[in-house]
């Protein structure tokens, strides 16, 4: 771990960690490269080990440290998966509010460290990473894509195993295996632009990652 990179993003797994730079550099963000990114991201394996009071406080603590970020899934709870986060930074950032702003938390600890949290897909609703994928999907692609929705649902009714929960993963990893090429990784969708990176319905989550990490 690079102990004196001055932005820092805590995620909860391997897909947020390849999707967002992507993601950003489409936006116009200057990333840098492997060594030296504009933010650096942490993936800890799952919401418990991010979710964690202690992390977040050995986070906090980095030398040269200016902004640090957590991204989280609501999954089909987002008051309480909301709750479980703020829980484990209050002890370090005693501001947090007690519900997420809709447009993406960010506020200052005792020390002065920009902080912020973002809770996938919009802060608001219930859903994960790939429920915010789908609303990259380009206009054109409208008919497809609620086509694709009708053959999952479809799928589940004559018994697919998938969960209720992971229905958003179900429908746009179907969506993208009809793409050129099938099945293509969400981070590369975004840099084939087979997902459109500068949708409007994206551009929330963009300019609060911005505004977190000061990026013009």
């Amino acid at each position: 771990m690079n102990e004196i990179h001055p932005n820092r993003l805590l995620v909860e797994g391997a897909q947020e960690k390849r999707l967002i730079p992507e993601l950003m550099k489409k936006n116009g963000v200057n990333w840098g490269d492997k060594d030296n990114p504009i933010v650096h991201i942490d993936s800890l394996d799952g919401i418990k080990n991010l979710a964690n009071p202690k992390v977040i406080s050995a986070r906090l603590k980095l030398r040269n440290l200016s902004a640090l970020g957590i991204i989280i899934d609501a999954d089909d709870n987002p008051s309480g998966r909301w709750r479980s986060i703020r829980n484990a930074a209050l002890p370090s950032v005693p501001t947090i509010p007690e519900s997420p702003p809709k447009e993406g938390l960010i506020i200052s600890t005792p020390d002065g460290i920009k902080f912020g949290i973002w809770m996938m897909p919009n802060n608001e609703i219930c859903g994960m990473l790939e429920t915010f994928v789908t609303y990259l999907i380009p206009t054109e692609s409208e008919e497809v894509w609620s086509f694709a929705k009708e053959v999952v649902q479809e799928a589940k009714n004559k018994g697919a195993k998938f969960k209720d929960s992971h229905l958003d993963k179900a429908n746009i990893y179907t969506w993208l295996a009809w793409q050129n090429p099938p099945g293509i990784q969400l981070h590369n969708a975004i840099t084939k632009r087979i997902l459109d990176p500068n949708h409007d319905d994206a551009q929330k989550f963009v300019r609060w990652f911005k505004d977190l990490y000061n990026i013009p």
